[in-house]
This record gives C-alpha cells, sequence and structure tokens, in this order.
C-alpha cells in the first residue's frame, strides 16, 4: 500500500490545513515546531480509511515520528482484512508508530503527544476524514475511463467503439 502525501494532490487546502504544534517548556519533548503532513494510500479502489502522519521538526528539518491513524472500529478492520488478529487490527487502527518507517529516538514521546492531545481533537478528526474523502475520490476518479466519469450516458454501440459515443 503506497502512501502519498495530501499535499501532492491538493496543495492550496494541505497549505491552510496541516495541523502543527509548538513544544516550547515540556520536560520531555524537545523545543520546537513540528508538523504533521497527512500521507494516504494511492492504491486504486481501496477503502482502509487510515492516515499516516509524518511528524516533520521545523529545526533541524526531519521526520521525527511516523504515526499511523484508522480512525473506524476494530470490527470495520477486521472485516476489511479478513482477519480479527488483535496485533493487526492494533497496527490498522492505530494510533501506533509505523513498524516500517524509520523513527526517532523521541517518536514514542511523540506518539504519546499526538494520542494525548491532537487526536482528542473531534474537529481535527473530522478534518482528516473529508482530507481522506477527497483524495480517495481524486484518486478513484482519475483512473476511471472518461465515458465512466462523465455526467452524460453514454450508450456502448459500434461507433463508440471507434471513440465517437452514441447519445
Amino acid at each position: 500500500m503506497p502512501y502519498v502525501p495530501f499535499h501532492d494532490s491538493f496543495p492550496e487546502i494541505a497549505e491552510q490545513e496541516t495541523r502543527s504544534f509548538t513544544v516550547f517548556d515540556d520536560p520531555k519533548l524537545p523545543a520546537g515546531n513540528y508538523g504533521l503532513v497527512e500521507m494516504y494510500c494511492d492504491e486504486p479502489g481501496c477503502d482502509c480509511r487510515r492516515v499516516f502522519l509524518s511528524v516533520v521538526s521545523s529545526s533541524p528539518m526531519r521526520i521525527e515520528a511516523v504515526i499511523a491513524y484508522g480512525w473506524e472500529s476494530s470490527r470495520f478492520y477486521a472485516k476489511w482484512m479478513g482477519d480479527s488478529n488483535p496485533k493487526i487490527i492494533k497496527e490498522l487502527k492505530g494510533p501506533i508508530l509505523n513498524v516500517a518507517s524509520p523513527q526517532s529516538d523521541i517518536a514514542p514521546l511523540i506518539l504519546e503527544f499526538v494520542k494525548d492531545v491532537i487526536l482528542q481533537d473531534k474537529a481535527y478528526i473530522q478534518r482528516l476524514k473529508s482530507h481522506y474523502r477527497m483524495f480517495r475520490d481524486h484518486i478513484d476518479n482519475k483512473l476511471k475511463p472518461k465515458a465512466v466519469r462523465s455526467k452524460r450516458k453514454v450508450i456502448a454501440s459500434p461507433s463508440s467503439r471507434r471513440g465517437k459515443p452514441r447519445r
């Protein structure tokens, strides 16, 4: 499942709606600005309902953590995956550090902060869901033939096979 940044498809929206947080005097996390770069699956037809949040520090600019987060129920992921193994479901549902991504030394602390603060914001969760739907619609519609995307009804006929649809 390849995940790509939301801002690759929707740069203006991402610029306005990317979540960030600033740490000042925290006993655990280093002071600085951190951005949550949303990444969604671009596999055609996928409906995983998950986001990867690449947590990027501003100084030095680097990825500190990659958090996988699925907002649906455990039952949804068990059905979607066809497997009810609790370990697999926990990785799908999250939030969890993505095991396939490199993580910094502070990644567990960032995960704790994101769980306890960022993902408690219902409006932010709605924004992630909205971005997911926009991204999925973009990916899935981009891959459909034009005749399927068209609002006009196209009737298959011998001439439509030569690129001239009958209406």
